[in-house]
């Protein structure tokens, strides 16, 4: 459902003349249903990879796919097919939830009738039934990220992509999150899910596709490699050499 092949980004800084590689020839597979966790440090290529599969940015050279659609040459496929969340919430303040996601489901072309059922639904599922005609301006950060994420969902798209959606909840609202990935793991959804905290990754996610310096240093299930590690971010930091403080070891 995702998929990239030789994918690569340049960047061509000013005085140089030698282009900057911030994603350099990724190559992976994420099948349907799949949670895969996406780890690196700053400038290890995370979000101009995301943004790359979102259409917000070309690749220099090779192919990515969402759904089977190409991102290059498909790019409004790509989109009916993928809800993307980060962590700035783009909630519109002097629109209510329920207005955003009619707002959002006639941009996906949703019919008016299904907006209603899958608001209803998403609602109930997400806990936001009491907030369907309070203004964005008057929403909790959790609650405004609950609605982002039914801002993603209304179209139903199978393919969903986390850009550190838990930055600025708090606990309550983190696990809420992480209990809703799971359920749309459940659902069939194929998950990219981007994050600085590898617990949340090793909570929800049956895969790690760990980048540095735009190159992919590991794609797999970290347990299979090493089971006697700690967590995940004791694997992390034997892979890629970094040293970190024990109670800072989040990638």
């Amino acid at each position: 459902m995702i998929e990239a092949e030789n994918l690569t980004k340049d960047f061509f800084i000013s005085g140089s003349d030698t282009p900057f590689k911030a994603v350099d020839s990724l190559t992976f597979k994420i099948e349907k249903g799949e949670v895969v966790g996406l780890l690196g440090p700053n400038g290890a290529g995370k979000t101009t990879t995301m943004r790359i599969l979102c259409t917000l940015l070309a690749p220099t050279s090779g192919t990515a796919k969402i759904a089977g659609f190409d991102v290059s040459t498909q790019p409004d496929d790509v989109r009916k097919n993928l809800g993307f969340v980060s962590a700035g919430t783009g909630i519109y303040d002097r629109l209510s939830p329920e207005e955003l996601l009619q707002y959002h489901g006639r941009l996906h072309g949703v019919d008016d009738k299904t907006i209603k059922e899958r608001t209803a639904n998403l609602f109930a599922i997400l806990g936001l039934e009491m907030y369907r005609h309070r203004l964005g301006a008057k929403l909790s950060t959790g609650t405004r990220q609950k609605v982002s994420l039914a801002r993603a969902l209304i179209h139903d798209p199978p393919v969903l992509i986390f850009d550190e959606p838990t930055a600025g909840l708090d606990l309550i609202s983190t696990l809420g999150l992480l209990d809703t990935i799971k359920e749309l793991k459940s659902l069939g959804k194929t998950v990219l899910y981007s994050s600085h905290h590898c617990s949340e990754v090793e909570k929800i996610c049956d895969k790690s596709l760990i980048l540095k310096d735009g190159k992919i240093i590991w794609f797999g299930d970290w347990r299979n490699q090493e089971p006697n590690a700690q967590g995940l971010a004791e694997f992390f930091q034997k892979l890629s050499g970094y040293t970190t403080q024990p109670e800072a070891m989040s990638i």
